[in-house]
């Protein structure tokens, strides 16, 4: 079974950084779009980083380019990503998913609160 699990969520104020992982099983890491996905309370799903399977494209949601960075240690099957200069607004639980073919598999989230 596929599985994703995100980690490395937390408190952090406001122009702080934190970097998220996403661990990855049971699917060849890499054969699909990897992506990051936050919701908060009262909004819909935000998808603000997707990378296309073979890392040549990279899709930023404009809230947070030039502030988040997407990487990738394939040989540990994890995907990373990190997050500089926080603003309260990007408070939310983040997800990390995998696309291949016409679907796509969202883990476990991780709780980001960027609050003084």
């Amino acid at each position: 079974d596929v599985q994703l699990q995100a980690s490395g969520g937390g408190l952090v104020q406001p122009g702080g950084s934190l970097r998220l992982s996403c661990a990855a099983s049971g699917f060849t890491f890499g054969s699909g779009a990897m992506s990051w996905v936050r919701e908060a309370p009262g909004k819909e799903p935000e998808w603000i980083v997707v990378s296309n399977s073979g890392e040549t494209v990279t899709y930023y949601a404009d809230s947070v380019k030039g502030r988040f960075t997407v990487s990738r240690d394939n040989a540990e099957n994890t995907m990373y990503l990190q997050m500089t200069r926080l603003k309260p607004e990007d408070t939310a639980l983040y997800f990390c998913a995998v696309t291949m073919g016409r679907t796509t598999v969202r883990g476990q989230g991780t709780q980001v609160t960027v609050s003084s």
